[in-house]
């Protein structure tokens, strides 16, 4: 069994057996981890229709919680993201401080590169899976096993969670 279908396998039984959405995203940050890395990993949920985002997931709570929203802001990585249903990638601190006000708490956490990866349900897209790291820690080759290899499971993840969120309202 190679090491991807290892960690592949140890996420389906984690999200399987999860009963509250944070279990459910604490499956995909462990797998996330173990394949790709991430210093911060947090899961952003969208409401186009109000136009805002919420934290729903976070590995760094106190540094980023996940009460309140924020607005949604039609930027570039808007476009790249919610128009266009790609990645958004940027490898050094300069670059993620062009579209990402809290810039100096991310690099403060020793994180320097970014991969967004947009969720879609329903063709509409409903979250982001932020995964965070050191500068240029996103090569080529791990932002593919993202796009490739943690688009499935996040919308697991997503999908799960909101299974759950919506059991015990």
């Amino acid at each position: 069994m190679t090491d991807i279908s290892r960690h592949m396998k140890a996420f389906q039984q984690r999200v399987s057996a999860a009963e509250t959405p944070e279990a459910a995203f604490d499956a995909l940050c462990e797998l996330t981890q173990a394949t790709v890395g991430a210093k911060l990993f947090t899961v952003m949920t969208v409401d186009m229709s109000a136009g805002l985002a919420r934290r729903a997931y976070s590995n760094e709570p106190v540094t980023y919680p996940t009460s309140g929203t924020k607005p949604i802001e039609r930027n570039s990585w808007f476009d790249i993201v919610h128009g266009r249903g790609q990645c958004f990638v940027a490898n050094t601190l300069a670059d993620i401080a062009e579209v990402f006000p809290d810039h100096a708490v991310i690099g403060g956490l020793g994180c320097g590169s970014v991969v967004n990866l947009p969720i879609f349900l329903g063709g509409n897209l409903v979250a982001t899976v932020n995964v965070l790291h050191e500068e240029h820690h996103y090569t080529e080759a791990r932002q593919d096993t993202i796009r490739d290899g943690l688009a499935l499971p996040s919308l697991a993840a997503m999908a799960i969670a909101r299974v759950l969120e919506n059991s015990t309202d």
